[in-house]
């Protein structure tokens, strides 16, 4: 017996694990500090009246012999894609089919298990700074991984620049910079992808946020996207289903490699190694996309907005480099007096009893960066402001 070895070239401690021990070891050493938390993207508002409703429902039918549901579908119900493929035509005009759709507990799981359909020996491109799990999967699969620098000086955004690869991760709007490709750029992706006849595996988790009409909510606004992109989306931030779990990945049936159909091979993964999303939570997804379900998630997702500008404005007054928290729930900014990532999320969490993300953590890049969310209260998000103005201005 061997074990896979690719695992030692992984860090030992996932970064959130380290912000956490360290969080941990602070609050024993001073248990009455206000801490404020803000440096994990998990939602602080409760899952919305419909959904609660839906998923009530769901299990009362659960208990019944006529309304009992075992195994369903491992690509989930038509309800909800039917949902969701209208939702696509509402937010972006994008037309999708059905068999295009899958359902899952997640766009983080999608990520990592969409791999299985790719040979190891291609090479991946990944932004840098970028999402932990892009890059972890691949190296755990022993694939070769290219990073394409992103900076102040091309707004954490960067575009092709001839790099070679056979697979490219995107997220727009991004974790953790929050910055958002325009439509422009994401064509000029798209184009550079399908001239590679490569893959972009596509990340729109954050698309909810997009305000700026300019910046596309679904990669397959942009014309020959469906020849070259995977989609993953969730309702963990749309939602609120972070400890829910459901989220929706789109292999369009115009996706062909290797004269193979990379949706049949998807469809065949998940059969193969899924049982699907229980149906009280697709159930409570579906709600999501009603008329009503829609306001509701709509009024959090605007609180969360409110509490990014805040933020902004703070950082405006400061006069610090940051990125996102327009059409995102994240900000990016720039350390101050050149302090390193490490150095200031301790600083930080010392002065002012505020958690952040150490830029550092999300690749070579992010160093001398710190990421903040905007989920949190209101309350909470205007007294970290108010104790960062008066530490560091």
């Amino acid at each position: 017996m061997h074990i896979n070895t690719n695992y030692q070239n992984i860090a030992e401690t996932y970064l959130f694990s380290e912000v956490a021990r360290r969080l941990r070891e602070f609050q024993a050493a001073n248990p009455d500090a206000p801490v404020i938390k803000m440096g994990i993207g998990d939602v602080t508002r409760p899952l919305c009246k419909s959904s609660v409703e839906a998923m009530k429902k769901a299990a009362d039918e659960m208990g019944t012999a006529e309304g009992f549901h075992g195994y369903g579908p491992e690509q989930g119900y038509d309800f909800l894609k039917e949902a969701i493929a209208a939702y696509y035509v509402k937010t972006s005009s994008v037309k999708l089919a059905l068999n295009e759709i899958f359902i899952s507990d997640g766009a983080k799981s999608d990520i990592g298990n969409i791999l299985d359909i790719f040979g190891d020996d291609n090479t991946v491109v990944v932004t840098d700074p970028v999402y932990p799990v892009y890059v972890d999967t691949n190296t755990m699969a022993g694939r070769s991984v290219t990073y394409l620098p992103s900076s102040e000086e091309n707004g954490f955004a960067p575009m092709p620049n001839g790099v070679k690869g056979d697979i490219f991760y995107l997220c727009s709007p991004n974790n953790p910079t929050g910055s958002a490709y325009t439509r422009a750029q994401l064509k000029e992706w798209v184009d550079y992808a399908n001239s590679l006849d490569a893959i972009i595996l596509f990340d729109s988790a954050y698309e909810s946020f997009i305000e700026d009409k300019d910046i596309p909510r679904s990669i397959y606004e942009i014309e020959g996207a469906r020849t070259c992109a995977i989609e993953f989306c969730s309702l963990s931030k749309t939602a609120g289903f972070t400890g829910t779990r459901c989220g929706y990945t789109v292999v369009p049936d115009d996706l062909v490699r290797d004269g193979q159909s990379l949706q049949k091979m998807w469809l065949r993964r998940q059969t193969t190694k899924f049982n699907g999303v229980s149906y009280l939570v697709q159930r409570a997804a579906e709600a999501c996309f009603t008329e009503q379900g829609l306001a509701e998630i709509t009024e959090n997702i605007q609180y969360y907005k409110r509490n990014a500008a805040v933020m902004c404005t703070t950082f405006d007054e400061l006069g610090w480099f940051y990125t996102g928290g327009h059409n995102s729930p994240y900000i990016w900014f720039k350390c101050p007096d050149n302090m390193d990532s490490w150095t200031f999320f301790d600083d930080l969490l010392k002065k002012a009893n505020v958690v952040g993300t150490p830029g550092c953590g999300f690749g070579k890049c992010g160093e001398g960066f710190l990421r903040l969310t905007a989920f949190n209260t209101y309350e909470n998000t205007v007294e970290a402001m108010e104790r960062i103005k008066k530490i560091y201005k």
